[in-house]
């Protein structure tokens, strides 16, 4: 083993070879009792008295690829059980987050009995007495952060509760409905136990890109569903592969993050998330690639509109310079887009940022946070001022009287400075696990061994470098305006080694024979036959 990787996996705590082996090589037997989930056993039992009255069961899902997944696993499983099932994805623009009253009428005049919630439902307090009072009981199954109270439901099986005993509590949502899934597999007959092994494409699919610690089982799944998806039967992912251009052989969770999450994404975030379902449910290869290919188009659209928003709360921003949580609002933004939109607000300016559309009397909008300061948090001391919202800690989504907005602007300030937080913006730099001042030992077997800490993300990133006495041999420009660079650094053994940022920032573009460090990952870059090590820039630092 690498000198160099030995060093990676003890920083990372793992320094004994069973804790190596454990986490290199995750044990799916190892997964622990989906029974311990609270209020699991109250939901499989209301569901074996649906399934024995042949009671119309729906799945109310959530328009973000979790709940997408969750809700295409969900359907999977419960038809193979033999439920009477359909599913509901809510319209962000007309129904909004979570459960909502009106299209529980339409479910009940439907004659829906029994709403299951996948990735929502925790906070959705009045709606769920609502159903109840026409007729219809809730199952929620959810991941988000919880109120100081649990709504009135059948089961809320929610692993952010802290009264039960199951051994992890960082699952998505589609985690939580793949938990479901298990438990009723020894009660119900149609999904033999191993089968629901198929179905860990989509847990990987959801785990993944809605940025969970993937880390405990959340790797497990991951790491398992990747392998799975690889080999996927759906037509719809196998033509989100094919229109993304990813090698089945070769996924990843960047594949997933950067490919297939963006367009399932876009028609929820554009128009209605419901084509991404037929995507994911279709059974037919033609209808999968024409939707396939419609969702790619919508996803171009999506980064076009999204680049013109960007450019639009740039400008807003000069006016709250002394925020240190900027709240942008217009009517001229698309509510499904400000998400993404605010993640790069907080990129470009290093603050917590709530992005909004003023919709009438309404405003809606999406939030995203870092370090220490918790948006999700931050919407709750608010809460006079809003009309609902919740989330996580570093992403959140919120709904407000449009006269409102400089309240709640004042008001998430206001906590900000409660929490007297230090030195939050070192949250943002890179963290190098591997300090070196050379190349040696930077090689393609280090990056292979890296490659077994496969999937990375929240929790589990990959390895990043600290590569220290670095001279700057060559500088060369690239893309169509000059906003990407390739340096070719040398280090103190005169040894040479390529690195690469895409829409570089502009001390990146540094004058040949100028002193450096630099923060980067390792990858291999192939071309015409050669194969060599290549950095990945995430920070360059002139040294004087």
């Amino acid at each position: 083993m690498n000198q160099v990787f030995k060093k990676l996996l003890s920083s990372r705590g793992l320094k004994t070879e069973a804790q190596q082996k454990a986490f290199l090589n995750p044990n799916y037997d190892e997964l622990g009792d989906p029974n311990l989930l609270p209020d699991m056993k109250k939901a499989v039992k209301r569901l074996q008295t649906a399934h024995k009255n042949k009671e119309k069961v729906v799945i109310y899902g959530d328009y973000d690829i979790d709940g997408l997944s969750a809700t295409t696993l969900l359907l999977d499983a419960f038809t193979q059980f033999g439920f009477d099932v359909a599913t509901f994805i809510p319209s962000r623009f007309d129904d909004g987050y979570g459960l909502s009253s009106e299209a529980i009428d339409r479910l009940a005049a439907d004659g829906a009995q029994l709403i299951v919630t996948v990735d929502c439902g925790s906070l959705s307090f009045d709606e769920i007495v609502h159903a109840k009072k026409i007729g219809v009981e809730v199952i929620v199954t959810d991941h988000h952060n919880l109120g100081e109270k649990l709504p009135d439901a059948v089961a809320v099986i929610n692993p952010k509760r802290t009264d039960h005993k199951y051994p992890f509590r960082d699952f998505s949502g589609v985690g939580v409905a793949f938990g479901l899934v298990r438990a009723l597999q020894s009660t119900l007959k149609g999904l033999d136990i191993g089968y629901e092994k198929w179905l860990l494409d989509l847990v990987a699919l959801g785990t993944i890109c809605d940025i969970v610690p993937l880390v405990g089982e959340n790797r497990t799944l991951a790491f398992w569903g990747l392998k799975v998806m690889s080999q996927t039967r759906r037509p719809g992912i196998r033509a989100l592969l094919a229109v993304s251009k990813i090698n089945p052989a070769e996924i990843n969770a960047r594949s997933l993050g950067f490919g297939l999450g963006p367009r399932l994404n876009a028609s929820g975030r554009l128009e209605t998330a419901q084509l991404s379902l037929d995507l994911l449910t279709t059974t037919e290869n033609g209808q999968a690639l024409q939707l396939a290919t419609e969702l790619d188009s919508m996803n171009q659209m999506r980064r076009k509109e999204q680049n013109r928003i960007f450019e639009e709360a740039t400008l807003q921003v000069s006016k709250y310079t002394k925020d240190e949580v900027l709240v942008l609002s217009s009517k001229n933004w698309n509510h499904g887009i400000v998400g993404i939109v605010a993640a790069k607000i907080l990129e470009a300016h290093k603050k917590p940022t709530f992005v909004m559309q003023e919709i009438g009397d309404e405003t809606k909008g999406s939030a995203r946070s870092f370090g220490d300061y918790s948006v999700g948090n931050a919407i709750r001391y608010s809460e006079t001022h809003i009309i609902k919202g919740g989330g996580h800690n570093l992403a959140a989504g919120v709904t407000l009287k449009t006269t409102k907005i400089t309240k709640f602007r004042a008001s998430v300030n206001e906590y900000y400075q409660s929490l007297n937080l230090k030195n939050q913006k070192a949250h943002l730099l890179p963290k190098a696990e591997i300090t070196v001042d050379s190349f040696n030992g930077l090689d393609e077997a280090l990056v292979e061994q890296i490659g077994k800490l496969e999937p990375f993300g929240e929790g589990n990133l990959q390895p990043v470098f600290l590569i220290e006495n670095l001279t700057v041999a060559q500088v060369r420009k690239m893309g169509d305006q000059n906003q990407h660079i390739k340096l070719k650094l040398r280090d103190k053994m005169n040894n040479f080694m390529e690195f690469l940022a895409f829409s570089a920032p502009e001390h990146y573009f540094i004058e040949p024979g100028q002193q450096v460090s630099a923060w980067c990952t390792l990858d291999i870059n192939e071309w015409m036959g050669n194969r060599n090590v290549e950095g990945r820039l995430l920070e360059l630092t002139a040294i004087n």
